[in-house]
């Protein structure tokens, strides 16, 4: 082996992994020092089960990465068994090849990444190449696969992935985006058609691509990382980890299966969760966060959740999953410290989560779109008394009473108008922020597009007021946070919070010592959530 290829396994410095740019923030390469990260958990749980040993010492042990991009899990552990199986392989050019032969295997999602994997684990885009660091392998793939799959189409969506016929049937010319791990009905025997018989995997480990863009509303987009983790479990590997949006803990398009296959299985042992994803890929805006997570199938047990944010202490806690009365998983250690407070007042248990339908804010939210206008509605001039205001996008128009035909019950109450998307920065992640837009006092006469929700019906000002006030309090917005996934503030994510009396105006301090917080808690409310200044709402706007 040569002196060059020698050094490509020790020192690679300066690291081009760490600098390549993302193809987008749906296909992204993960930086060297947080693969390494995840290396590590998988070494120390490898360790605990089995009595100490060193996962890296074990020449018996395969790796599969299924959605390899830049290459770099695959490269780190080749240059961790490297270092592990000296003592094994005193001879580097055997250890490197029994390395790259028998225990190091991935599947690439495109061709240039595909190439790029092999570049960044054996030295050379062709594994039998005159530079490749492997010198037994008659294919240029080696044990990198790479070959052009496509959709099956039925209809005008794939069976396997549920994109659109129209937006990825392109051609020749151009990547089909048909994952080759998610685009198989039996996964056991396609892996055996890539690589071989007898190809049981140890480790899986990866970071999928998130989503595919369909032919919806707007710039809608499909996740499909959960199908990878789907995949992956049907191989019965020992360990299972990769890093996945953190959406999946209470939303996302078609992910209710997977949430609750997730939080309902105890061999799930281990999610590290980065409330913004750009503390893990910089540069990368990805609403929500990311997390990573390990499996671990030869050994279940009550799951430890880490949450981490900037230079926040990081926090730890071994709890369950899905907390009896909730269908979602709760993020935040300390927000469900601080959701077991207003349970417990509101119903006399903290055993279960969920409110007495008497006491639950979200039966006064609306559906959104409530009175069947689009959010491109823009209205007339006022021609009469009797005209509807409308807030919509971007102002107030004026609609004939009697062209709304939904929620007339609601037309002369008090309400609370309030954005269905909350307001952001970007596709980024900012603490503290509102949680919601800033919401506004609805009078008698006026209804809404698209646009808003409203909340109500109230039978005086006063009592809007009083709501109103309440929806301000930061810990109201926190109780909206814990079941709030993205940007979109639906009716669903009032689930936690409880209803009050709408005779007074609102304060933190008042919910505070109704609910017992401790200082502690309220350090960590204050973190995560800003003031709203109710001066600045209007409909007008």
């Amino acid at each position: 082996m040569s002196e060059q290829a020698s050094f490509a396994l020790r020192g690679r410095n300066p690291d081009v992994l760490t600098c390549i740019a993302n193809l987008s923030n749906d296909e992204v390469f993960t930086p060297p020092e947080f693969a390494n990260r995840m290396l590590d958990t998988l070494t120390e749980a490898w360790a605990v089960d089995n009595g100490g040993a060193n996962l890296w010492a074990d020449k018996t042990v395969k790796f599969l990465d299924p959605c390899t991009k830049s290459g770099v899990f695959l490269r780190e552990i080749t240059s961790r068994l490297t270092r592990g199986l000296a003592g094994e392989f005193p001879n580097l050019e055997e250890r490197v090849n029994h390395i790259l032969t028998k225990q190091v295997f991935g599947i690439g999602i495109t061709q240039l990444t595909s190439l790029l994997a092999r570049r960044s684990v054996y030295c050379s885009k062709h594994a039998n190449g005159e530079h490749s660091i492997a010198t037994s392998f008659d294919s240029e793939g080696g044990n990198i696969w790479f070959e052009r799959t496509e959709h099956v189409w039925v209809g005008e969506k794939c069976t396997h992935c549920g994109t659109s016929k129209k937006t990825l049937d392109r051609g020749e010319g151009f990547e089909t985006h048909a994952y080759a791990f998610i685009h198989s009905d039996d996964i056991k025997t396609r892996v055996t058609e890539l690589f071989g018989g007898n190809m049981q995997f140890d480790v899986i480990i990866g970071n999928p691509p998130y989503q595919l863009t369909t032919d919806g509303f707007g710039t809608q987009a499909r996740p499909i990382y959960h199908q990878f983790v789907q995949q992956a479990k049907a191989l019965d590997p020992r360990f299972l980890c990769m890093i996945i949006p953190a959406r999946w803990f209470a939303g996302g398009m078609g992910l209710d299966e997977f949430r609750e296959s997730m939080l309902s299985d105890d061999r799930l042992r281990s999610i590290y969760d980065y409330l913004t994803a750009s503390d893990v890929f910089p540069g990368v805006g990805l609403k929500g966060g990311v997390c990573y997570f390990l499996w671990s199938n030869d050994n279940p047990g009550p799951c430890r959740v880490t949450s981490h944010f900037k230079d926040w202490p990081v926090s730890t806690a071994t709890r369950p999953l899905l907390e009896e009365g909730a269908d979602i998983f709760i993020r935040f250690n300390e927000g469900l410290s601080i959701l077991k407070k207003v349970v417990a007042v509101e119903t006399g248990s903290d055993k279960c989560l969920e409110l007495p339908e008497t006491k639950k804010f979200m039966n006064l939210v609306s559906s959104i779109g409530a009175f069947g206008l689009e959010s491109t509605f823009r209205g007339k001039e006022k021609k009469s008394e009797n005209d509807l205001k409308v807030h919509r996008n971007g102002g107030v128009g004026y609609v004939a009473r009697s062209e709304i035909k939904k929620e007339r019950a609601i037309f002369d109450k008090w309400k609370i108008f309030i954005g269905r998307a909350a307001p952001g920065t970007g596709n980024k992640d900012t603490y503290p922020h509102k949680i919601i837009s800033t919401p506004f006092i609805g009078e008698p006469g006026s209804i809404s597009s698209w646009t808003y929700m409203y909340i109500g019906p109230f039978n005086s000002k006063k009592q809007a007021e009083s709501a109103l006030s309440y929806l301000s309090c930061r810990l109201t917005r926190l109780l909206i946070l814990l079941h709030k996934p993205s940007q979109d503030t639906t009716r669903k994510v009032y689930t936690f919070v409880p209803a009050q009396k709408w005779n007074k105006h609102w304060t933190d301090e008042d919910l505070y010592e109704k609910y017992g917080i401790s200082e502690t808690e309220i350090a960590f409310i204050e973190k995560v959530v800003r003031p709203m200044d109710l001066s600045t709402a209007s409909g007008d706007d």
